[in-house]
């Protein structure tokens, strides 16, 4: 017998094909997950828009059309509230610009010092008049925040002056000197400010913003007086809450992993309340006790750090009373300023039955507009092609449109009434 024929063939068996069938399945599986994660199949969509049918507000749906156009995150991952809010938190905001600014002090009347940060202008206003945003961040936010710095950098160079309030307490390397800092209603430190812009610059008119938080405190300080609104153009409010009483509940079911990020918060807000140990539970205090700041390391959510800490900064008797009188909902109709107030559906921190609110608002007050996004996360909006986002949101874009639509409108009105301009130039009616 030859070498040849001594050969042995082993002929490997064939892989049932029940193992390809699973090996598939995991596959679909897998992809299924992810789409679903990434929400890949939901359309990109305009905002959805309440408003009533008014001179002004055709004016300024024409003349800032992001708000009817489609609103296209990036492809991959901006459908997901989740990384939109994730990036923002973590990032903030991509390639972030370093605006030149300076930082004012205040003393307040109970001993404390409010901070801001004064941006001037880096170009003419499109109006030639002088125009400043007051600014006031989201919770435990300043103006070193990266979407704080870009969103001044775009606005400087379309000729506004930026005024940012730092909530108090919030700067790490600022001292509290006095015993209590930034609450979720508290208007005085932004009151300050704006009464510093008013005294500083006398010609000047006001462009109010606020984010998260701070689209709390700005439409509670508007409302809360008629004076308040004196030389304000409008209002932008972007992701807030409207009621942290009706809140309080939302934040702690578990969809839209809405107690995680409660737990998130609340830790960051212990970070904050400990750096300041010192002046918040030494001798300077005699609203918080030693129980008080041992709850405080046991706390896991932002109402128990409320229960046993803010709301004694300002006396109040209970939880319920705290949220109740520093809700802006209580003050917002009282808002006569355009006002323009911005969330989003997939915001994982706003809960749908909180949106109740500004849409009855809009469907009442013909100053309101209600501007819904299908995407964009919590203070995310980012916008990009497929991965990478660009370094200025539409929420950047959104805020300054709208701002510079007013300021035109205002700038013809007058004119127009005048019979100065032409039938093309001035807004119909």
């Amino acid at each position: 017998m030859s070498s040849h024929d001594s050969e042995v063939y082993t002929v490997a068996p064939e892989m049932p094909a029940m193992f390809d069938g699973v090996k598939l399945a995991a596959v679909a599986t897998v992809l299924y997950i992810i789409v679903r994660c990434l929400n890949l199949k939901s359309p990109t969509a305009p905002p959805d828009l309440i408003y009533q049918d008014t001179a002004l507000n055709r004016f300024l749906l024409k003349s800032c059309p992001l708000l009817t156009k489609e609103y296209i995150p990036p492809l991959l991952w901006g459908k997901s509230g989740h990384l939109q809010t994730a990036l923002y938190g973590k990032m903030g905001r991509v390639s972030s610009p370093h605006p030149n600014g300076h930082r004012k002090y205040l003393p307040m009347h109970d001993g404390a010092t409010a901070t801001f940060d004064l941006f001037e202008p880096l170009a003419d206003h499109q109006t030639g008049d002088d125009v400043t945003m007051v600014i006031c961040p989201g919770i435990g936010n300043h103006s070193e925040k990266h979407y704080i710095r870009t969103f001044v950098d775009y606005s400087q160079k379309q000729g506004y002056r930026c005024a940012v309030l730092n909530h108090l307490g919030a700067l790490p390397n600022i001292e509290l000197t006095s015993p209590r800092m930034f609450t979720y209603g508290c208007t005085w430190e932004f009151a300050a400010m704006v009464g510093y812009i008013r005294k500083a610059y006398p010609q000047t008119q006001l462009i109010v913003v606020g984010f998260s938080l701070g689209g709390n405190i700005v439409c509670k300080y508007l409302g809360e007086s008629r004076a308040n609104q004196e030389r304000v153009l409008c209002c932008v409010s972007v992701c807030q809450g409207y009621s942290a009483l009706r809140a309080q509940e939302t934040f702690l079911q578990w969809d839209q992993f809405r107690r995680f990020y409660n737990f998130l918060m609340a830790d960051n807000m212990k970070k904050i309340i400990l750096s300041h140990r010192d002046m918040l539970f030494g001798a300077f205090s005699s609203k918080i006790s030693d129980i008080d700041l041992s709850k405080l390391y046991t706390a896991t959510s932002l109402m128990q750090i409320d229960d046993n800490i803010m709301r004694k900064f300002h006396g109040h008797n209970s939880l319920k009373e705290y949220y109740e009188k520093e809700s802006c909902v209580h003050y917002i109709h009282n808002v006569n300023v355009p006002l323009l107030l911005v969330n989003s559906a997939d915001d994982p921190l706003v809960h749908d039955s909180l949106l109740t609110i500004p849409r009855t608002l809009a469907e009442k007050k013909e100053n309101v507009i209600f501007a819904l996004t299908l995407h964009g996360g919590h203070l995310g909006f980012f916008e990009g092609a497929v991965l990478f986002p660009q370094p200025l949101t539409w929420m950047d874009k959104v805020i300054v449109g709208y701002a510079n639509a007013i300021c035109q409108w205002l700038k013809q009105k007058p004119a127009c009434q005048n019979g100065q301009s032409s039938e093309k130039q001035c807004p119909q009616s």
